[in-house]
């Protein structure tokens, strides 16, 4: 792909790879992909157990180095920074959501969502607001002072969501967010992240064996085992 394209892409993989040494022997975990994803765009990744979905996103998340490949991220080389830099960057430009939500134990919804806005060291006087402003786009604003642990199943994964717009993400990385829900939930978690989507400038990679979940997404990546990825357009 063309410098031009990589930096209009929001991001930008090229021959991303990774593999691990065990006892001397070779082992490829992801096979060689190149992607593009652009702002407002739902991307999907599919593919078999063990095809390497959940490591392209750690690659894509800063806690995994590629073995080799371009990774470029809003025209910056995201390789180049230190891992210092690296986290600092993921803090700021990255939010996740992950299949079991993580909720904090014995922690209210306003708690769960603040951690992310203490970590970034945000001003206290801010924090109710974006809190609040979050809630609203999840529609459950009437649960910010419940426990985490008197929530279902749905409302987890919304609150997670939650938190993962609070710092103003450019991108969410979603491991299998509805893996865990009823077909009536996925619905709305699919609805939630359209809305999302087309009214801010985040883009989202959803890893998912789901193919209504990847139906409702704008391009779908099929990953095989030690095979070239293919695209699909929606």
């Amino acid at each position: 792909m063309s410098e031009h394209k990589s930096s209009k892409a929001l991001v930008y993989l090229q021959g991303i790879t990774k593999s691990f040494n065990v006892n001397g022997e070779h082992i490829p975990i992801l096979p060689k992909i190149d992607l593009t994803v652009s702002k407002n765009e739902m991307v999907a990744i599919m593919g078999p157990s063990g095809s390497g979905k959940s490591t392209l996103l750690f690659i894509l998340g800063l806690f995994l180095s590629p073995s080799e490949g371009n990774y470029i991220f809003d025209g910056q080389n995201i390789l180049a920074l230190d891992r210092g830099q690296q986290a600092q960057f993921r803090r700021d430009r990255i939010g996740f959501v992950l299949q079991g939500a993580d909720m904090f134990d014995h922690s209210t919804v306003y708690e769960n969502i603040e951690y992310p806005l203490i970590y970034a060291r945000s001003k206290l006087s801010e924090r109710s607001e974006r809190i609040h402003r979050v809630l609203q786009q999840v529609k459950l604003t009437h649960r910010i002072h419940h426990s985490s642990n008197k929530l279902s199943g749905g409302e987890k994964q919304r609150v997670a969501i939650a938190r993962a717009l609070v710092n103003h993400p450019s991108i969410i990385l979603a491991d299998e967010p509805t893996g865990q829900l009823d077909a009536d939930n996925t619905q709305q978690i699919m609805e939630y992240f359209r809305s999302i989507s087309t009214t801010t400038d985040t883009a989202m990679i959803i890893v998912t064996h789901d193919s209504y979940v990847a139906g409702k997404c704008d391009k779908i990546v099929q990953i095989q085992n030690n095979q070239p990825a293919s695209f699909k357009e929606i």
